[in-house]
């Protein structure tokens, strides 16, 4: 077997914070689960199992056993067992306070010559045809119709 690149080495302290961890309270599955990875891979205790063996006992795979160990050795206690918190969201939204106004002004109004109502279609395109967004599809109007409680029909 290889030489283990990242060493796990825990105090009295935080040994006794994790073992209270796994045995007590109500806790995320992902932190108790990296708790017990931790409390086994700790070289201060006489005997260190192998990864495989650590991986069956707390039921994940080899390769969450050497993260949680290099997120040890990288950012400490703190940064193994607590997610890290995301600065921006995934996408932008396309429909904001201002452009949300226009769309439902928009379905509100009058629709256009010759029909009797509006659709998500129409309105899709009326929207990029007045450039009050480059681009949206009929499911986010819909969707913003649906969430200020507005029957598009």
């Amino acid at each position: 077997m290889r030489q283990k690149k990242y060493k796990v080495w825990l105090t009295e302290e935080e040994r006794k914070a994790l073992t209270k961890l796994t045995r007590t309270g109500k806790h995320p599955a992902q932190m108790i689960s990296r708790a017990k990875v931790l409390l086994e891979l700790d070289e201060s205790q006489p005997v260190v199992p192998e990864q495989t063996e650590i991986a069956a006992k707390c039921n994940v795979s080899t390769v969450t056993i050497y993260k949680i160990s290099k997120q040890y050795a990288e950012g400490g206690i703190e940064a193994t067992l607590v997610r890290k918190k995301r600065e921006t969201p995934p996408i932008r939204p396309i429909a904001t306070g201002e452009v949300e106004a226009r769309i439902i002004a928009l379905a509100c109004g009058q629709p256009p010559e010759g029909r009797s109502r509006w659709t998500l279609r129409l309105l899709e395109e009326k929207v990029v045809e007045l450039g009050i967004v480059p681009q949206i599809s009929d499911n986010t109007i819909g969707r913003l119709l649906k969430k200020h409680r507005l029957n598009h029909t």
